[in-house]
Formats: C-alpha cells, structure tokens, sequence
C-alpha cells in the first residue's frame, strides 16, 4: 500500500471536562450560568411564576453554577431578609418545570437545563469571614511584618 498513511482517529474535536483538572469551569459554563442567573432574577421580579408564595416574596438569584456539558443549573437562592428560605427552595422547586419553560423562552439553548435549588449561604459565609478577621489574634497576626520578604 504505497501513498495511502495508515488511518489514526481525529482526537482534536473533543472538548476537555473543565471540572477534571484544577482550572475550575469553563467560560461557556460560567457565561451561560451568569444569563440564566440573570434571566431567573428578571423572571422572578416581574412576577411570571404563577405562585403566590413566590409572588408574596422577593428572591435574590446569586449565582447559577452549570456541569459541564451545561445540563443541570444549580442556582443559589435566598429570599430578601434570609427567612423563609426552605419555603422559597420549596415553592421555587415547586415551579421547576414553568421556571425552565420561561428559561427556554429567553435563552436560545439547544437543551434547556434542569434547574436544581440551593440555599445561597455566602453572606454567612462572609459575616464568619469577617468576625474571624475581627478577632484580637488574627488581628495581630495579619498586621505582624512577614519575616519572610525581609530576608
């Protein structure tokens, strides 16, 4: 068989899982979490879910974290004050299926992801940050001169 080069598999079209290494997700998944985090927020304050229980409380949308093959959309949620926040995870859980319908709508996706609910807890998270950073001790370590850069 001459001029003919034995056949090897075209590997370059594949796209690596983001989440497999240590660089965290992709622009794609952080670009289509921030429209779909913008766009429930929009959906949200205008009241198009038909529940009163949504409709009575105001609901912040943090962040929306995607998988990587942008199927699932976890959304981090709190309701305005902290309270009520299982009733908003429940009734948000509640209207899934309308919530991704108006999603659909909006967002030009080939598939629209399932949409999963979570307590949002990064302003705990930051208020423990801070008391810690308030803290007599970690004070003064933080202000202490580092002995290492004066070498």
């Amino acid at each position: 068989m001459l001029g003919k080069p034995p056949h090897t598999p075209y590997m370059g079209c594949m796209a690596k899982n983001s989440f497999q290494g240590k660089d965290g997700p992709s622009t794609r998944q952080l670009r289509v979490g921030e429209l779909i985090r913008r766009t429930m927020s929009q959906l949200l304050q205008r009241g198009e879910v038909h529940d009163p229980d949504l409709q009575r409380m105001s609901i912040t949308v943090g962040e929306v974290r995607m998988t990587p093959d942008l199927s699932i959309a976890t959304c981090f949620v709190l309701p305005l004050g902290g309270k009520d926040a299982d009733l908003a995870i429940a009734a948000l859980a509640r209207n899934k299926g309308e919530l991704r319908h108006l999603i659909s709508k909006d967002v030009k996706l080939k598939v629209t992801p399932d949409l999963r609910f979570r307590i949002d807890d990064m302003y705990d998270r930051m208020d423990a940050t801070r008391a810690m950073f308030a803290e007599d001790r970690v004070a003064k370590d933080v202000a202490a001169p580092d002995s290492d850069e004066d070498a």
